[in-house]
């Protein structure tokens, strides 16, 4: 299996974007495709090597990016900051560029997307508004609405970040780090952001679906998980205890497990 990394230039959101991706076995030609989508902090390099086991696990081919703010893409301006409805745009401008950029005809291959936290809820925007286009979406740790008990942790996260360790860990990964860091916290604690929410948009997701949460995640409960099985009912779920926000660092094998399992039990979705 190979991995191969480079840059790519979109235009959405108004703008000429450069993005950071990694294929990962491309020369699966005829292998379902698997696109992942990172955490609200993540980047190529925070999922480490997670999607050369899943693309080994299940056989396919992988696509991973960093959306722009985040890795080596493009920047966030340092006076802009996200809006409410970023996740929306990352899904429905962003990555529908990403892909014709790189040549993915989703008309006929259409890709599975695996997302996690922030990356998990774009998937299933990307899903719901694209039903046709997506072959199965795997989530962990995805947001549908704002919690309180989650928005403690992230004002925590920002007192790691100012007078902890945070930002030096994130500097390893993203070549400005307070693009990173302040876009995705500055929006989730602006007080508009409190009435967030998602849950009306899942009615819509048509392909089959997997959400993963953990039992012990600080960042949203089983509330997340349950109001997608209520408005998507095609969906499972898995509930791990001893499992944090990161279900595939946290319990690597019950991911990669569950993973592999429901992507060989719809390989021909219609």
């Amino acid at each position: 299996m190979t991995a191969t990394s480079g840059f790519v230039e979109i235009e959405a959101t108004s703008r000429l974007l450069r993005i950071e991706h990694q294929w990962i076995a491309r020369e699966r030609g005829n292998a379902p495709l698997i696109v992942f989508l990172h955490e609200g902090l993540g980047s190529v390099s925070m999922w480490k090597d997670f999607p050369q086991l899943a693309c080994d696990a299940t056989g396919c081919r992988g696509l991973v990016y960093s959306r722009p703010g985040y890795g080596r893409s493009t920047p966030r301006p340092p006076d802009e900051g996200w809006a409410i409805d970023f996740m929306h745009r990352q899904a429905y401008d962003v990555l529908p560029a990403l892909l014709r950029a790189l040549g993915v005809d989703t008309a006929t291959d259409r890709p599975w997307l695996f997302g996690h936290s922030d990356g998990g809820s774009i998937a299933l925007l990307h899903a719901a508004r694209f039903p046709a286009q997506v072959a199965g979406t795997i989530v962990m740790a995805p947001h549908i609405m704002v919690e309180a008990f989650g928005l403690e942790s992230i004002r925590a996260a920002r007192e790691a970040y100012h007078h902890g360790t945070l930002c030096a860990g994130l500097a390893r990964h993203h070549d400005d780090p307070d693009s990173a860091f302040t876009g995705w916290n500055d929006i989730w604690l602006a007080p508009a952001f409190v009435a967030w929410n998602i849950e009306t948009e899942l009615t819509n997701i048509r392909c089959p679906l997997l959400a993963i949460q953990g039992e012990d995640d600080p960042y949203g409960t089983m509330a997340q998980i349950d109001g997608i099985l209520a408005r998507a009912p095609q969906t499972e779920l898995v509930k791990l205890p001893s499992c944090g926000h990161s279900p595939h660092r946290d319990q690597p094998e019950a991911v990669m497990a569950a993973a592999s399992r429901f992507i060989q039990r719809h390989p021909s979705w219609t």
